[in-house]
């Protein structure tokens, strides 16, 4: 009974061994990144740095392959039955992740079971933004005319479901009022209407709008977070402009693996991530797009997906939100 009880343990134990020899070992070949994001977008500009910066690490090319379109489900598509070696990452928004399970129906894919989270690449809170030339000033401007109007306040957002379309629906349930989604098929338009006056306002990143913010043309009455950014410390946050509590909104990327991929090739990978983002030239590029680095360990980043399943799906309910 006991050599049995022996060989066990050796059997474990070699492994074990194994599996972190293949961890040491990585990569032994080109590294590739499926994105569901286009070129040359935040995202996509991010990205390239981290996977620079990967690449040098680990004397490997790593290669980021944009696979836009479906809103995300695209790339999510290409990078099913890749192989879990830790050769293919997938970098995914959050919405993917935290919201989309809440909002559409039929997902082909399973946010828990079908990946393996590695770690968040960037956090970025979303700002509540008016036109400079419109009639509100201030949060209490904004939701005193959402009460005295039902749904004359309209907000724009980039896609049906989307964070900006929870983003104004959580403003609207938090405050008791009923605010009109407007949504748009292109950014550029969504912003033009803001300034414009088109519609009252939008839920956004700042990056997003930068241009339209630093030149007077939008301006952002609060950040939808319990804490100030650190790009832009002079906004104030949701709760110090005024706004409900609970008003707290981000978007953010991350890097995933495909299921069965060793943890101790994820937790090599989140190592280097973390890394990459701790280079003062990544920080500051990262700074320069108002995005905040957000390194976590896989753990981690299953606790923030779970967490914020639960937070989406009781706003979705809450609001009454429904995408065919």
């Amino acid at each position: 009974m006991a050599s049995v009880t022996l060989k066990s343990v050796l059997i474990v134990l070699c492994a074990l061994a194994a599996r972190e020899a293949v961890a040491q070992a990585f990569p032994t070949r080109v590294v590739r990144i499926t994105s569901m994001y286009s070129t040359g977008g935040t995202p996509d500009l991010t990205m390239r740095v981290v996977a620079d910066k990967l690449a040098r690490y680990w004397n490997k090319p790593v290669i980021v392959e944009p696979r836009p379109g479906g809103n995300g489900l695209t790339a999510i598509g290409a990078f099913k039955n890749m192989p879990a070696d830790g050769h293919e990452l997938l970098l995914l928004g959050g919405s993917m992740l935290s919201m989309a399970p809440s909002v559409l129906k039929n997902l082909p894919y399973d946010p828990i079971n079908d990946f393996m989270p590695v770690s968040l690449i960037f956090r970025a809170p979303f700002v509540l933004v008016v036109s400079s030339t419109g009639p509100y000033k201030s949060m209490q401007d904004l939701i005193a005319g959402a009460r005295a109007n039902p749904e004359r306040i309209s907000y724009g957002t980039q896609q049906a479901g989307g964070p900006s379309h929870l983003g104004g629906a959580m403003l609207a349930t938090l405050t008791g009022t009923r605010m009109l989604p407007v949504h748009f098929k292109e950014l550029s338009m969504l912003n033009s209407s803001i300034v414009n006056g088109d519609i009252s306002f939008g839920v956004i990143t700042l990056g997003s709008v930068m241009s339209l913010y630093r030149s007077g043309r939008l301006k952002v009455l609060g950040i939808a977070a319990r804490s100030r950014m650190t790009s832009e410390p002079d906004i104030p946050t949701n709760m110090e402009a005024g706004g409900p509590p609970g008003f707290e909104i981000d978007v953010w990327t991350a890097f995933l693996a495909p299921r069965g991929t060793p943890s101790e090739l994820t937790r090599r990978i989140s190592a280097d991530v973390a890394r990459a983002l701790s280079e003062t030239d990544v920080k500051e590029r990262f700074r320069n797009l108002a995005l905040d680095p957000a390194p976590t360990t896989p753990d981690e980043m299953t606790t923030i997906i779970r967490a914020e399943l639960a937070r989406y799906h009781d706003i979705v309910k809450r609001s009454g939100i429904t995408v065919e």
